[in-house]
Formats: C-alpha cells, structure tokens, sequence
C-alpha cells in the first residue's frame, strides 16, 4: 500500500488530537486552561519582585495558539524551572531550550492585560488543591509526532516560599 501525503497528514493530525484531547482534559482536572501553539517569539528573562528574599523572576514567551489564533503572553515563573539559580539573571534550563518555532501545550490562568492576551499560573500548585486561581499547570514541549514532553515548570523545590 502506497500511503500518500495527504494520508500521512492526517494520520498526524489524528495521533496530535488525542494527544491534545488527553492534555485538555487532565488541564481541566487541574482547574486550568488549556492552550496549544507555536512559540513565535522568546523566551526573554524578566525581573521581579522578592518573596522571603528570593527574586521571583519571569521567563515570557509570545504563542500563536491552535485554539483561536490569537498571540498570547506567556509567562512562567523561574523557582518552578528545574534549573533555577537566584543568583543568575537568564533564563533557566530547561526553558532555555525552548525556541522560537517550537509547538507547546500549556496549563494555567488566561488573563487579558488591555491590547494583549496571556497566560500564566503554567507551574505546579505545589500539591495544592487547584482551583481556577491557583491551577496545576504545565509548560510541555509537542514534539513532530505529536506526544508531550515533561513538565517544564514542574519543579518544587521553591515551594517552601508559599507554606
């Protein structure tokens, strides 16, 4: 059997769907929002604010989403990064290894800042119990087979800075 171009489309375009399909639905398990797309700008290190000494750094990212086509801000929180250092002001790995052109599937609190839409809240809850305000988020790479990676933003280790 000759299997074409457009067989193998859709093919993909099946696999990705329940993959997504099974994203979206632990997404709203965690009481968040759930977001696909393609990174079009990013990761940049931001600055932030202090909590109990620690600098609570942002990484922000722009993301044309498959949803609605609309560009969303991303911002995720550096303490949630595996690779976070208070002392360093970059971007931590692994979200240094997301690039522009990459596919993401993410978890958290849309928000509407005038002239621009966004997304944050895409880390854990800490075990919290989620709740739209406080969702157990993800950023996870798509890869070209359509399967997720890890949670980027998954670590706990600043977590003490809430308790």
């Amino acid at each position: 059997m000759r299997i074409t171009m457009k067989m193998m489309c859709g093919l993909l375009a099946a696999l990705s769907l329940g993959v997504w399909a099974d994203d979206a639905s632990d997404c709203s398990a965690a009481a968040g929002s759930y977001l696909t797309g393609v990174v079009t700008s990013g990761p940049v290190f931001k600055n932030g604010k202090p909590q109990h000494g620690v600098p609570l750094t942002h990484t922000h990212l722009t993301l044309l989403a498959d949803q609605d086509k609309k560009s969303y801000d991303v911002a995720m929180d550096n303490v949630f990064a595996a690779g976070y250092d208070q002392a360093k002001h970059a971007v931590p790995a692994p979200l240094n290894s997301i690039a522009k052109g990459d596919h993401l599937s993410l978890c958290g609190q849309k928000y509407a800042d005038p002239g621009q839409a966004g997304i944050h809240w895409v880390h854990t809850n800490c075990g919290d119990t989620p709740s739209p305000q406080k969702p157990n988020g993800w950023v996870k790479k798509i890869s070209a087979d359509g399967k997720t990676g890890d949670n980027l933003e998954g670590s706990t280790e600043y977590c003490k800075l809430w308790s």
